[in-house]
């Protein structure tokens, strides 16, 4: 089991909170007011130097002792929610439903392994020092073949992206689940799935009441 350096998972995850903060405070801004490249480009830019003040000036060391450092998957899919905000005309959603629906179901399998509810030691895993490296390099040939042939490329990317900083540095964490999940991520994907499920719903209850109406 190798670990990263301090300084670097440090500097690793204040950058990646900054992304974090970045993408929160464009998605609640986007909601009244559509912004530019350059605005978005800025608050990055602001983001960034945020999180990499030092100690508790840094908005990244107080996120962090609640959610510890984000996994390189959520810093992907962050980025790439910033070029979808600065370009509006690109089509399809950051965490589709499929993805959206693996981060949820391996999210709850570790959670209860992690609780001790699930005896699994599947956690643990993530350390290996031959299982996780193979299985990295596996996943990293399945997302380069996803690439190749257009599946969800963006977040392929991101998630090769995520692999390649775990094999080479191991960061953030030197376990390969926090690499691909963090608590964040997973928050976001099940809320993601119940509003879908709730307007899909919504919809149907909207498209009978017509239907009866109509009758």
């Amino acid at each position: 089991m190798t670990l990263p350096a301090l300084i670097l998972q440090s500097t690793y995850g204040k950058l990646a909170w900054g992304i974090v903060i970045a993408t929160l405070l464009v998605s609640v801004i986007s909601a009244s007011r559509q912004l530019s490249a350059r605005a978005i480009l800025q608050l990055l830019g602001i983001s960034i130097i945020a999180a990499l003040l030092p100690d508790r000036f840094s908005p990244a060391y107080w996120i962090a002792l609640a959610f510890q450092w984000p996994s390189g998957m959520l810093a992907g899919l962050c980025l790439l929610h910033l070029v979808r905000q600065s370009h509006p005309a690109s089509a399809g959603s950051t965490l589709p439903v499929p993805l959206a629906g693996a981060i949820a179901a391996l999210g709850a399998v570790l959670y209860l392994d992690a609780l001790g509810l699930a005896s699994s030691g599947l956690y643990f895993w993530g350390f290996g020092p031959r299982g996780a490296p193979v299985f990295a390099l596996a996943a990293m040939a399945l997302c380069a073949a996803g690439i190749v042939q257009g599946y969800a490329r963006p977040q392929m990317f991101a998630a090769l992206g995520a692999i390649t900083l775990f094999t080479m540095l191991r960061l953030p964490t030197g376990n390969l689940w926090d690499a691909l999940l963090d608590p964040m991520l997973w928050i976001w994907a099940v809320v993601s799935l119940g509003l879908r499920a709730w307007r899909k719903t919504a919809s149907n209850n909207i498209n009978q009441g017509v239907v009866s109406g109509n009758s």
